[in-house]
């Protein structure tokens, strides 16, 4: 019913900076939030940010407030994660996903209905 895909993920030195889109398609009006996760080998997927469809409030997990920002185009279905600063420990592959129930709980993957394939993202020293 709804598709999300994930783009703009590539190699990119410490400091430099990458901005991740993702594109919904499908039945999309309903999407409450729209969430950034992401994932490591061998380790778990770990909420980045997040952010409402209508008023655009934004969360961010503690580890990349400051140097991500998350944002939305609402005319074309688009979520963004503008990745300033990067870190080798910013290396993982990052996941679109949309929520669709109203509540305040951003930071769980289970909050989420939709997710997209992911997007490499790897940092050099």
């Amino acid at each position: 019913q709804v598709q999300l895909v994930e783009s703009g993920g590539g190699l990119v030195q410490a400091g430099g900076s990458l901005r991740l889109s993702c594109a919904a398609s499908g039945r999309t009006f309903n999407i409450y939030a729209m969430g950034w996760f992401r994932q490591a080998p061998g380790k778990e997927r770990e909420f980045v940010a997040a952010i409402t469809w209508s008023s655009g409030s934004t969360y961010y997990a503690d580890s990349v407030k400051g140097r991500f920002t998350i944002s939305r185009d609402n005319a074309k279905n688009t979520v963004y994660l503008q990745m300033n600063s990067l870190k080798p420990e910013d290396t993982a592959v990052y996941y679109c996903a949309a929520k669709y129930d109203y509540s305040k709980n951003y930071y769980s993957l289970l909050a989420y209905r939709y997710w997209g394939q992911g997007t490499q993202v790897t940092v050099s020293s």
